[in-house]
């Protein structure tokens, strides 16, 4: 018996690691992937609007709305973004070779549309943010009356160590950590959240890289995307790789199970001092699935064979 095909929303804010994350969807027939909403993050919300309608032509899928979200955090001013590891542009200054998008975004913005979504969808729908979680805080405090349509949350972001933004805050999280602290102690959805600790455990190589090129003029622009991101990886850790820590999600929200979560619950640090936007487990509250285990070599051979379908 085939498995039922998946509903999938991406919210995101592309982003290097986002563009293979929103590819690698693209490639998969185990989801309908019904919109792509985007807001600020790696660079502003023009860029990351512009960014995902681009390698959604990239994928051959001008068909999918993208709809723009939030251009700044709900409650303080962004404190950081990620030019140098994305590039000025958000896509290592390739975002200008990539094809021309086709329709325009969607007027009614990106909590309006992923409202829609819920409510048009035969069966609950699959929400993968890969950014700052600020559209989807909006939506649960919007439409509190749509959980239910959620099948789940996937969220790449948090740390239970080492941050990457300061020493103790992943960047998603450390966007906006009210957003966060909002999503991740209701209890009215389930949410997996996707780690650094597991997503910097699966660096992806020279060679996977090399085997991304080789697959096709889709994948060859992709893996021109990831090299302004590569270098700046191999300057911060001193390892030629990139760790494709969206893409990892994305794969979970794909094919559940992918990942193995712990259950556990997690506060976010929402004071102004040095632990603003730490994941912090423990406490009282709803578990959430903190994926900390997977086979993280089958993880990339899947990421990579499914890209290279698109050619």
């Amino acid at each position: 018996m085939s498995r039922a095909v998946i509903p999938l929303v991406i919210d995101t804010d592309p982003g290097v690691d986002d563009a293979v994350a929103i590819m690698l969807a693209a490639a998969s027939p185990e989801v309908d992937l019904r919109a792509v909403t985007t807001v600020f993050g790696n660079v502003p919300l023009p860029n990351t609007t512009a960014n995902a309608r681009r390698v959604l032509a990239l994928a051959g899928r001008d068909d999918v709305p993208v709809a723009a979200g939030a251009a700044r955090p709900l409650v303080h001013p962004q404190a950081e973004r990620a030019e140098a590891w994305h590039g000025d542009d958000g896509l290592g200054g390739r975002a200008s070779e990539l094809p021309e998008p086709g329709a325009e975004p969607d007027p009614r913005g990106a909590v309006a549309v992923l409202a829609a979504v819920l409510r048009e969808s035969a069966e609950p729908v699959t929400i993968a943010p890969i950014g700052p979680l600020t559209n989807i805080a909006l939506l649960l405090a919007v439409h509190p009356e749509l959980a239910p349509r959620i099948r789940r949350i996937v969220w790449m972001g948090g740390s239970l160590g080492a941050g990457n933004t300061t020493g103790v805050a992943e960047f998603n999280a450390h966007c906006d950590p009210e957003a966060a602290h909002r999503v991740l102690t209701q209890a009215d959805v389930p949410v997996t959240m996707v780690p650094l600790d597991l997503t910097m455990s699966c660096p992806a190589g020279p060679e996977w890289i090399g085997a991304l090129a080789a697959g096709g003029p889709r994948g060859e622009a992709l893996a021109q995307v990831i090299t302004h991101y590569r270098t700046a990886f191999r300057t911060r850790y001193g390892i030629d790789a990139v760790a494709v820590h969206d893409a990892v999600a994305v794969l979970e929200a794909i094919l559940p199970g992918t990942l193995t979560p712990t259950s556990m619950a997690i506060r976010v640090a929402c004071d102004l001092g040095p632990a603003r936007g730490a994941t912090v487990a423990g406490g009282a509250g709803p578990h959430v699935g903190v994926a900390l285990d997977a086979d993280t070599d089958a993880v990339l051979a899947e990421i990579l064979t499914r890209l290279r379908t698109l050619g």
